[in-house]
């Protein structure tokens, strides 16, 4: 691919973490849709001239995703992101499709569908897999398939199976796994990456650092919010 039809277009932006790694692979974000206004901020401060779109994503359409980032129905190499995860990790409460939250990965699909990118690129905690005996993740997976018929023409998107993967495997010193599902409309198959065949821990990461300083009253504060926040909002 020419770097013009690497734009992606990013759902649930956060910090832009997601964001960074398809950059380091060539890509090119064009928008970022993100609802939390700090995370903007960094958004803004670290990619001050990226279109970002600071809203409810059920509010907005693909239309205006796609205008934000200059972009027409089909041009986009791939639609990313995240959807809210709380609903379905093991260390929440996992309401799953009975939260509002849980049910944002199906506006995911939505600006799939409207937008008709290459591809697409989703993950999520591990914990969507068994939701309620993987109801969610096999309605997901059918939403996805479903034929998009545009202008006379009909798109299928072939979902590769999901996986998960685990960040220490990849070069990251950190045991986080994750959910992957990957799909695309122009008939290329895809493979999950291999692992490394080299692990790193967190003393190869932060070992040659100094010594930190004594929490701050700030960080003591919040810290102390960390079980009641827990027990409100189950994460």
């Amino acid at each position: 691919m020419m770097d013009r039809d690497l734009r992606v277009i990013s759902l649930f932006s956060g910090a832009g973490g997601l964001d960074i790694g398809f950059e380091k692979a060539g890509f090119k974000i064009s928008v970022a849709v993100e609802i939390d206004p700090a995370c903007c901020e960094t958004l803004r401060s670290n990619r001050p001239h990226l279109p970002i779109i600071n809203k409810n994503i059920i509010e907005i359409s693909g239309n205006e995703i796609l205008q934000a980032a200059g972009l027409k129905v089909g041009e986009a190499a791939l639609v990313i992101g995240g959807p809210p995860c709380q609903s379905y990790s093991l260390a929440g409460l996992r309401k799953g499709l009975d939260d509002e939250r849980g049910k944002l990965l199906f506006e995911y699909v939505r600006i799939v569908r409207e937008t008709l990118p290459k591809g697409f690129v989703l993950e999520n905690v591990k914990g969507l897999t068994n939701w309620d005996k993987g109801r969610a993740l096999e309605l997901l997976m059918d939403e996805l398939s479903k034929p998009i018929v545009l202008d006379g023409n009909e798109y299928v998107y072939e979902i590769t199976p999901p996986r998960v993967l685990n960040a220490v495997d990849y070069g990251v010193p950190q045991y986080r796994e994750r959910l992957v599902l990957v799909g695309n409309r122009i008939n290329k198959p895809y493979e999950y990456p291999a692992p490394l065949p080299v692990r790193h821990t967190v003393w190869d990461a932060i070992g040659a650092l100094p010594s930190p300083d004594q929490p701050s009253e700030v960080a003591l504060r919040v810290s102390a919010t960390i079980k009641g926040r827990r027990e409100k909002h189950g994460y």
